[in-house]
């Protein structure tokens, strides 16, 4: 931790993060204090690539996330905000295939504890093929603090 709580820290996932720090100029993550935000992440392995299978994808974004707090000394329970960006499968709304597994993996790294939640469909993302992208904020002991009644 930096002697000032106050001032940012930055971190590179280990693997894709020092690829895209070195190829494309910016960090995986931040934290300044207790508070913790992430940049976008997909559902990419180490070499950048995506599963063919859009669940594997949304799966395999929801780890990196992980990975990512991890790395910056946080973890879902402290997940507080979640901004997810979908390619849509359906001409007029985002697709239940998204909607299905984005809860599956919210109850799944977050048991019943809910974060706010704001699902974005846009037409493209950052790398080719990209189908899905998840941001999230953490506040570290946001799981030991006052809990919504309902």
């Amino acid at each position: 931790m930096s002697a000032n709580a106050e001032t940012p820290e930055f971190f590179a996932t280990p693997g894709y993060g020092d690829t895209q720090l070195e190829n494309m100029r910016y960090h995986q993550a931040v934290r300044i204090g207790d508070r913790v935000e992430i940049s976008g992440q997909g559902g990419w392995d180490d070499e950048l690539n995506f599963p063919e299978s859009l669940e594997e994808e949304i799966v395999r974004a929801f780890d990196n996330v992980e990975r990512t707090l991890a790395t910056a000394g946080a973890g879902w329970p402290d997940v507080i905000s979640v901004d997810s960006f979908h390619v849509p499968t359906e001409p007029d709304e985002i697709g239940i295939a998204h909607n299905r597994v984005m809860v599956e993996q919210f109850r799944r790294r977050m048991g019943e504890r809910a974060p706010i939640w704001t699902e974005i469909g846009v037409p493209s993302l950052g790398a080719p093929g990209m189908r899905v992208e998840i941001k999230v904020t953490a506040l570290l002991g946001a799981d030991r603090a006052g809990r919504a009644a309902g």
